[in-house]
């Protein structure tokens, strides 16, 4: 099966008309994207775009051989121009099964947000699903058949492809295209290290795809370490590798503190902003998490970890940390690293970069940030990828 992307952004085209963001400022070029429209083997057209026709024509097809035209959201813009020869558009109600005079047959999905999702399966078995901007399959069963390919709104609703993760639909081969692409994400090469974390990639406009043809999916590092100062983002990249994925464990090194407003205010804003499906464990007893198989672990972060460490080795004063409580606290590092040496789970963790601003007044705080500087440093030789999260912009250390 044949799948021409005609155009891969959002219904609005990118750049944006009129928009003065910088991610519309730089959308130029093979950057810029047409609203998403699917062309499959020159018979089917999922979704009318303005200009459907010369994008065909750009990408060396012709629509003359079209004969069924379906939609998959409310259109809110201007009226289009129906290209000369084309069947009405139209959109098949959820559940109902089409049979094209080219063999192919098109099962119309229901979504969790207005629109409808489509199932197309070629004459030879192979299955592509096509979703709509901003949606999810709704009422997905477990133990599905895997696609070979899913065009979907990765960037907008990563939740969609944990659900369709989590019940075999996306399974380890299946191509995951993200499409819809508007404003709100990243351009370049940012955009393809982002949508590679979930396993998914992009292509330009006009670009051609054999579905159920062999092609590399993006693959996940196993073990990544994400460091940055205070309020830099560095929490937010985490969880964002991350949510693609279903049944993720996140691990709260910092406990709870009922005395403490701000702490609890933080915490809750970490909560609001992870997917439901996500579970949360509040421990510091990181290697048996780390020794279990299980599904992928975010840890937020090595350095309230740390802190717990150096409470229980007895490492903060200078008399104690030169001997047994510098020797426990080597030994609990120790541990900690042969556990994500060791692991055979994904693992994603935060912790601070604390030696690039002011010099700690008191000796304990400068012992502190040597302990980081040293774990930091140790952690990331375990990790195939370490990410400096600078002002809301990841920087690729390794990987």
């Amino acid at each position: 099966m044949e799948l021409t992307l005609l155009g891969t952004g959002a219904p609005a085209g990118l750049p944006r008309p009129d928009c003065p963001c910088a991610v519309c400022a730089t959308a130029r070029g093979p950057e810029a994207r047409a609203a998403t429209a699917l062309l499959v083997d020159g018979a089917l057209l999922l979704d009318l775009t303005p200009g459907a026709a010369l994008a065909a024509a750009r990408a060396g097809h012709s629509l003359v051989g079209v004969r069924q035209v379906l939609l998959t959201h409310p259109h809110d813009g201007p009226a289009l121009d129906l290209p000369a020869g084309l069947p009405t558009a139209g959109r098949v109600p959820d559940g109902r099964e089409l049979t094209l005079i080219s063999g192919h047959r098109v099962r119309a999905l229901p979504m969790d947000h207005p629109g409808t999702g489509y199932e197309v399966t070629s004459p030879d078995g192979d299955r592509l699903l096509y979703l709509p901007p901003g949606a999810a399959p709704a009422g997905l069963a477990e133990g599905l058949a895997a696609y070979e390919m899913v065009v979907a709104d990765v960037v907008g609703r990563p939740d969609a492809i944990a659900r369709l993760r989590a019940s075999g639909a996306i399974g380890a081969t299946t191509d995951v295209i993200a499409v819809h692409l508007d404003h709100d994400a990243p351009g370049g090469p940012e955009l393809a290290r982002r949508l590679a974390a979930a396993g998914a990639r992009a292509v330009p406009d006009g670009t051609t795809l054999i579905v159920g043809e062999y092609h590399a999916v993006p693959d996940v590092p196993r073990r990544t370490l994400v460091t940055g100062g205070a309020r830099s983002g560095k929490s937010l990249e985490a969880e964002r590798r991350l949510d693609a994925f279903p049944d993720v464990l996140y691990v709260a090194t910092g406990g709870g503190r009922d005395d403490d407003p701000e702490w609890a205010a933080r915490v809750a804003a970490h909560r609001e902003r992870r997917p439901g499906s996500w579970r949360t464990a509040e421990t510091c007893d990181l290697v048996p998490v780390l020794a279990q198989d299980g599904p992928p672990v975010l840890i937020d972060c090595l350095s309230l970890w740390l802190t717990d460490a150096m409470d229980k080795a007895g490492a903060w004063d200078d008399e104690r940390g030169a001997a047994e409580g510098e020797r426990a606290l080597r030994e609990r590092v120790g541990e900690l690293l042969a556990a994500v040496r060791a692991t055979s789970r994904t693992v994603v963790a935060v912790t601070n970069e604390v030696g690039s601003g002011v010099v700690p007044a008191t000796a304990s705080g400068r012992r502190f940030r040597d302990e980081l500087g040293r774990l930091n440093s140790a952690f990331a030789a375990e990790c195939e990828q370490v990410l400096l999260v600078v002002a809301g912009q990841a920087l690729v250390l390794r990987g």
